[in-house]
């Protein structure tokens, strides 16, 4: 028998994970949301993983459009966090006022200044419970300069600094 949800949820606030927000612009639309949900699957090919629950209102667009942007948040970014989790009143165009975005290959919102961005072909969809897991094929990489990331652990924001 499964673990019970609550003792699951607070047992997951244990694992620290880094801060996405993953976009999409195309025949569906422009939308994005936050995610720690995010893993690497394998090298060869290039190819990641991405945990969206389908009653999120980016879901949609992600879904018609195939295509992705992984944008790890530098901890300069922490406030667009809760704007993509949906937890402010910003319609869905507006979450993206509060930073410059520019594309790479498929045309999703690259964000200015992303710790790294992964602009993603979305491969193959699979159900799983209340949420998907797009596997994504990495068509494009871009390593930002920014030494300091952001992490989500124990329910906060906790910057993260790269050693020298």
């Amino acid at each position: 028998m499964p673990v019970d949800k609550q003792p699951y949820r607070e047992a997951m606030a244990c694992l620290g994970a880094a801060v996405n927000v993953i976009t999409t612009d195309g025949p569906g639309g422009r939308a994005g949301f936050t995610a720690s949900a995010v893993c690497s699957v394998t090298d060869t090919p290039p190819t990641l993983l991405v945990c969206a629950n389908r009653t999120n209102d980016s879901y949609p667009a992600m879904k018609q459009n195939a295509v992705l942007c992984v944008n790890t948040l530098a901890s300069a970014h922490e406030a667009l966090s809760p704007v993509f989790a949906g937890l402010t009143d910003h319609t869905m165009e507006a979450r993206f006022d509060g930073a410059t975005w520019h594309t790479m290959l498929t045309g999703a919102p690259v964000l200015d200044g992303a710790l790294v961005a992964f602009d993603c072909r979305i491969s193959q969809i699979v159900e799983v419970g209340t949420h998907d897991i797009f596997i994504c094929t990495v068509e494009a990489v871009e390593v930002g300069n920014v030494h300091e990331g952001l992490i989500y652990y124990a329910r906060g924001y906790h910057r993260v600094v790269r050693a020298e």
